[in-house]
């Protein structure tokens, strides 16, 4: 719970400080997802429609891959990175509303992972203001867990980043 608090603080913070700019489609943007996992989300534009997207979180549970019934309750830490492609044209509309789909990798290490690596698939939907220097985003990423067993799982939440000039 109090790890959930924070990260709205943060949010609320960043949001009371931003100040006007154009459309957020360069630059390096920081802030936070919630979902599978939640923790702070980076992106970071390459070109006008390529980015990097990083995710560095915490999930309670066990292993979802090798699910028995039974989380243990602990915590694991996940890493991601995926390279994203954007779709501004998917959408009309007088707003920015990206679909954006990429290839990764994700690391999980506790609560059951042993060091577990796998490739990740993502596609989601962003909002990039126009006036305000965020984006705001909704993406779901399969993976498939390569070590230490292998399988199939699913990844995914909504999130909100700030870009630097």
């Amino acid at each position: 719970m109090k790890k959930k608090f924070l990260s709205g603080m943060i949010l609320c913070i960043m949001i009371i400080f931003v100040k006007p700019v154009a459309a957020q489609d360069h630059g390096f943007g920081v802030g936070v997802i919630l979902g599978e996992p939640t923790g702070i989300s980076a992106k970071l534009w390459t070109s006008s429609d390529n980015a990097i997207d990083f995710g560095l979180g915490f999930s309670d549970g066990g292993d979802r891959i090798a699910y028995n019934g039974d989380y243990d309750g602990d915590t694991r830490y996940h890493f991601h990175m995926d390279y994203l492609w954007h779709s501004f044209n998917a959408i009309n509309s007088v707003e920015r509303f990206p679909i954006y789909y990429g290839i990764g990798f994700m690391f999980n290490n506790g609560a059951g992972y042993d060091a577990a690596f796998g490739v990740r698939g993502v596609i989601g939907i962003a909002w990039l203001s126009r006036s305000i220097p965020i984006d705001i985003f909704a993406e779901l990423a399969p993976v498939l867990q390569l070590t230490s067993v292998v399988g199939l799982g699913v990844e995914g939440g909504v999130g909100i980043r700030y870009f630097f000039e």
